[in-house]
Order: structure tokens, then C-alpha cells, then sequence
């Protein structure tokens, strides 16, 4: 990435083209694709050009400069200018128009092509939203091609201009910034995601019946984190590998390995993080599977008893109904009931319902009804 070549050597077309000389600021649903497009010599500022086009002709006046264009969701007309100018490979730039890529790197030529996937956690909604950035570093430029809200660039740019000394590095340390910002704006993410851990484990034993879904959209947003930072750690392990080839800085390589020390880091925790999400919802499962086995056994007993208080209530019924049943009998006053007209009927008919009755409670007595 050090090579510095005449422009000539290294661009499809030297001198404008006349489909591409006018695309400035486009203004789209979210603003302005163009966020700034700036000029850098021996790492301090020299032009803010207002269009790309502009940007073009300014970069040829100053071979010895660095320009550094930041986009965010450009069209495809600005992408083919950017392309045409600076000799970027096609496949990179129907990566970075479509957006939805994985973390990675590619290089093809003397152009480094980055894709990183930045994150932030928005407290309000307690969830993590992600972005994704395109970086192409040449020789002498660098573009970024933001889709999401995340990163913040302009934090970057500020930073760098701040330190002309690590600026005059040239764009290799622009991507090693924003290398750095990426992985540091993970860290916010980190901590969010610890809390909503902790929330959650204080949930599950709670008995919190809605944890259940959180503890879902969680994991999914851990298994997104992951296919963020798991990629970042081969791509740093990569850049480092180039160290001796391209003729890397001491400095740049000191920031660089820091950079992946904290990506390793994260990526641990990260992994971390899912595992203990898995836990979590295999003990939320149980403790769900034990209430529920609880409260079966609650509606079992309070059915025994049912069913007991059943018994007792049929049993009386029964004992008294026999009585009835006789005295019923004998008050139909039919002519022909001998009884009617026998001295000993009455006895009779008392010691009937006794016997009945007596019958009827030892065998429900046996019987455990009563």
C-alpha cells in the first residue's frame, strides 16, 4: 500500500471524463452521498473540494497529496466516477453498492478493498444496531463508504488532523484509524450487552414470563456481533502478515497490533456473551418445565380433592335419599298395600330406613368415601 507511482501508471483515465465531471453532493432520503471529500499534504489539510469532480482535478494538481472522500449510501453514478477515477475493481464497487457483506479483505492491485461491520447500543431500546462500512486505500486515496449510522467518521477525521505527524503516514493510517474506531465503538456495545445479560439472569430467576423472547433477540444479536468481530480478527492477523512486504510503519504496525489485541479481546467476550445466553436459556427452560410441572401438580391435587369432596357429598345423598325413597313408597296410599293397614307397619317402615341407611354408610365407610 506504500507504492507511490506516477498517477498516470495507476488510473484507467488521467483527464476527466465527461460523464463523471459532475457529480457532487447527491441528495438522497438520508442527505447529502458526498459527506466530505478532503485534500491532505505532509498530513495537514490543503482543499475541501465540493464536488468530486473537483476533488479529481485538484488531486492531479497535487501528485504528492492524499485525498480522503467520505460517502454515505452514494449512488451508483458516483461509485462508477469514484471507479474510473481511482481504477477500483468492479467487484469491489458492486460490493460496496450493494452493501450486506460479510467482514473482509481483498486487494486487488495496488487497492486494499475493506469491509468492516460497525456496531452501537442504543440504550433507549437496550438492542444493538449495526452498521457497515467500505474502505478503498490506494496509494494516494482513500474512500469510505458508510451504509448505517455507525460509524462516526467525522471523529476520525478529527483525530487524524489533529496528529499531521501520523496523517503524513498516508491513507495506510487512515484505514488503521478507522480500524481502531470501529473496534473501540465495540466496546460501549460490550458493557450494554453485559447489563442486558445480568438483567436477564435476574429475570429467569424472577420468573419473568417475557424473558424468554429476550433472551432470543439477544442471542441473535450476539450471533450478528459475532459475524462482525470473528472476521476482523483473521483480516488484522492478515494486515500485520503484510507487514515486511509492504514496507508497513513502526508506528502503523504498533497502532495495528493494538487494534488486534482489543478485536481478540472483544471476539472473546463476544463468544463469552453466547454461551452464557445458551445457559441462561437452557435454565430458563427447566425453571419454565418446573412451574409447569408445579401447576400441573397443584390442578391434580386440588381435582383429588374435588373428587373427594365428591365422593363424601355423593355418599350422604345416597344415605339420605334411602329414607326418602321408602317413606315415599308408602305414602302413594294405594288400597291394596297390606302395610297400610298392619299394626307393626310403622315400625317396620323406621326400622326399614335404618337399615338402609346403616347398610349404606359401612359400605361407603369400607369404601373410604366417608
Amino acid at each position: 500500500m506504500s507504492d507511490r507511482r506516477p498517477r498516470a501508471a495507476r488510473r484507467r483515465s488521467p483527464e476527466p471524463q465527461p460523464a463523471a465531471a459532475s457529480p457532487g453532493p447527491a441528495a438522497g432520503p438520508d442527505g447529502p452521498s458526498v459527506v466530505q471529500a478532503t485534500l491532505y499534504r505532509d498530513g495537514r489539510r490543503v482543499a475541501s473540494p465540493a464536488t468530486l469532480a473537483e476533488t479529481y482535478r485538484q488531486l492531479r494538481e497535487h501528485p504528492d497529496g492524499m485525498a480522503w472522500i467520505g460517502l454515505h449510501r452514494p449512488t451508483e453514478q458516483e461509485l462508477h466516477s469514484l471507479a474510473a477515477e481511482f481504477d477500483l475493481h468492479e467487484l469491489a464497487v458492486e460490493d460496496a453498492l450493494e452493501a450486506h457483506q460479510r467482514p473482509k479483505l481483498e486487494r486487488y492491485g495496488d487497492t486494499l478493498f475493506v469491509v468492516l461491520r460497525a456496531a452501537r447500543y442504543l440504550d433507549a431500546q437496550e438492542e444493538v444496531d449495526f452498521g457497515e462500512l467500505h474502505v478503498f486505500v490506494g496509494p494516494d486515496f482513500l474512500i469510505t463508504v458508510r451504509h448505517g449510522a455507525a460509524p462516526d467518521l467525522s471523529a476520525v477525521r478529527r483525530r487524524m488532523e489533529e496528529n499531521p505527524a501520523l496523517l503524513s503516514l498516508g491513507p495506510e493510517a487512515v484505514l488503521y484509524a478507522i480500524l481502531d474506531a470501529v473496534v473501540d465503538g465495540y466496546a460501549p456495545v460490550v458493557a450494554g450487552v453485559q447489563n442486558d445479560v445480568d438483567e436477564i439472569e435476574t429475570e429467569v430467576f424472577g420468573g419473568d414470563p417475557a424473558v424468554s423472547r429476550r433472551i432470543y433477540e439477544l442471542s441473535r444479536e450476539m450471533v450478528e456481533f459475532q459475524r462482525a468481530t470473528r472476521p476482523l480478527v483473521g483480516m488484522l492477523h492478515a494486515l500485520m502478515a503484510g507487514f515486511a512486504k509492504y514496507g508497513t510503519d513502526e508506528e502503523l504496525q504498533r497502532y495495528l497490533r493494538d487494534v488486534a489485541d482489543h478485536v481478540t479481546h472483544t471476539s472473546e467476550r463476544v463468544d463469552g456473551f453466547r454461551q452464557a445466553l445458551t445457559e441462561i436459556l437452557t435454565v430458563n427452560a427447566t425453571l419454565v418445565t418446573q412451574q409447569q410441572n408445579a401447576e400441573m401438580r397443584a390442578l391434580a391435587e386440588a381435582g383429588f380433592e374435588q373428587n373427594e369432596e365428591i365422593k363424601k357429598i355423593s355418599s350422604w345423598a345416597a344415605i339420605l335419599f334411602a329414607p326418602t325413597l321408602v317413606g315415599t313408597i308408602y305414602g302413594m296410599n294405594f288400597d291394596n298395600m297390606p302395610e297400610l293397614h298392619w299394626a307393626g307397619g310403622y315400625p317396620f317402615a323406621v326400622v326399614l330406613m335404618a337399615v338402609v341407611c346403616t347398610s349404606l354408610y359401612v359400605v361407603f365407610k369400607k369404601k373410604d368415601w366417608l
